[in-house]
């Protein structure tokens, strides 16, 4: 089975949309719209370096795999992962065509700087989900390198990270299944928002207002 090809299985990035605004999740990865910002051409340049696939790269103890694909059946999510950094170590794991052991550290490259919120960390959890997953293993540390600060932040990968990431993809395939687009609370992270002129927000809160107005009427 090719799991591109499998509606119940959903894109690993967009744990990045979801956990920004579940709205902007649903407008892309159910209603399939999509517009482009600054922001998404920076990062599509940015992940060009590293999305070259199947080239593995042996640095003394360490194994490089750039663009690597994943997927995981238990949360039926796929994608890939930026880098995936093997380094040898004898509780690791065997990997095809490469001698010893080896423990799996992804890395995620991200186009600015560290986020107020979770999604770069959630994003790199369910990479690790999915490595766990396929390769039989524990991977409880990832890395994410920022571009704009010109620097990589190790995380810790915690079991309660892994649930939340777990949780909020059971969130996303409720959704995805019932092809539902849920409302939200509209703020002023909605002017960066790539889906700004097709989600349209003022007249989302207008009609949020309204409707509240009118429960009240009800009253």
């Amino acid at each position: 089975m090719d799991v591109n090809e499998d509606d119940h299985y959903l894109m690993l990035s967009g744990i990045q949309h979801f956990e920004f605004c579940k709205r902007q999740w649903a407008l892309i990865h159910i209603e399939q719209q999509w517009e482009e910002n600054v922001r998404t051409v920076e990062g599509q340049h940015l992940h060009r370096k590293t999305d070259q696939p199947f080239i593995r790269e042996k640095r003394g103890d360490r194994l490089i795999v750039r663009a690597m694909p994943i997927q995981s059946k238990n949360l039926q999510i796929t994608g890939v992962c930026d880098v995936v950094e093997f380094i040898q170590n004898d509780d690791g794991v065997e990997i095809h065509g490469a001698e010893g052991k080896y423990i799996p550290y992804p890395v995620e490259y991200k186009r600015g700087k560290p986020k107020v919120n979770d999604a770069d960390v959630l994003q790199l959890a369910a990479q690790a989900l999915c490595l766990e997953e396929m390769m039989l293993c524990k991977v409880e540390v990832g890395y994410l390198f920022y571009h704009e600060i010109k620097h990589r932040i190790e995380v810790q990968l915690t079991s309660n990270i892994k649930d939340k990431v777990t949780a909020a993809i059971t969130e996303m395939q409720d959704y995805y299944k019932r092809r539902y687009t849920p409302k939200v609370k509209t703020g002023s992270f909605c002017q960066s928002c790539s889906l700004h002129s097709i989600c349209l927000p003022e007249v989302l809160n207008k009609r949020m207002v309204s409707s509240y107005v009118e429960g009240k009427m009800r009253e």
